[in-house]
């Protein structure tokens, strides 16, 4: 393969997958012979097979709605609008070269939310639907999250494109369900999730099996190369390397975790 042509290999074996025995490799484009990113994905089963699922491009219109399973049980979560655009996707891979994969570190069952809509594997495909680049992807991710629930436990993505690799975790909010006064409707006022992106530093190569990666991470007061998610749109600055919930470390002490 020439080093002019960029793209992002996944290696997608993937079937109905177990999703406490994932094991992921990000390898960044300079950490590679001939300067590709390359990501791995692996369901660790001997009773697994590999899959490519194809998701064309499309076009939709105003109102359009897209509904969303639960790739564990095919349960319908809940629906939510498509966008005007949405990529062709084979496997984990778009047409734009992105490729997300994942591994599962659980976490607390308490933060688990049954009221939530985007569960982990939903949002990988939607994050590949709707993103052009691993930065865009993220943000699709995240962004969708807050507005409609995380559903699942915690999970560590793998998100690449041509230039760079990321990883993202994220972890759930629980349930603290209220009444609103005038509708008389039940939500839940933790709706969402805590979450942290970093990317794999140029040269670098990192991997994850089942447990969360990231340890430490610079705030935005003390770092120009992060920001929190009150100012997501700077996510597109080519020297921002980190980015987390504006409430991370907030809602771990309020649950005396930190």
């Amino acid at each position: 393969m020439k080093k002019s042509i960029s793209f992002v290999l996944a290696f997608l074996i993937l079937g109905h997958v177990n999703t406490d025995a994932c094991t992921s490799y990000l390898v960044s484009k300079g950490a590679t012979v001939d300067g590709s990113s390359l990501i791995s994905y692996a369901g660790d089963s001997h009773i697994r097979y590999g899959q490519l699922y194809f998701r064309p491009r499309s076009t939709w219109p105003v109102g359009a709605m897209q509904t969303i399973y639960d790739r564990s049980s095919n349960r319908p979560l809940g629906q939510i609008p498509y966008p005007k655009e949405t990529y062709q996707v084979v496997g984990f891979m778009n047409e734009h070269q992105v490729a997300i994969g994942e591994s599962t570190f659980g976490g607390r069952s308490e933060l688990e939310d049954s009221t939530g809509i985007i569960d982990w594997g939903s949002i990988m495909f939607l994050g590949l639907q709707r993103g052009k680049t691993a930065r865009e992807a993220i943000k699709v991710m995240v962004e969708l999250v807050e507005q409609f629930g995380y559903y699942s436990s915690g999970q560590s993505y793998s998100v690449a494109d041509p230039n760079e690799v990321w990883i993202l975790e994220i972890i759930g909010k629980g349930m603290d369900m209220k009444t609103d006064r005038k509708t008389k409707k039940t939500y839940n006022a933790n709706k969402g999730a805590v979450w942290v992106a970093m990317r794999v530093p140029d040269g670098y190569i990192s991997a994850h099996a089942n447990h969360a990666r990231i340890t430490t991470f610079p705030k935005e007061n003390e770092s120009e190369k992060s920001v929190s998610s009150k100012n997501l749109d700077k996510i597109f600055n080519p020297e921002v390397e980190v980015v987390y919930s504006h409430d991370v470390v907030s809602f771990a002490k309020s649950k005396g975790y930190y």
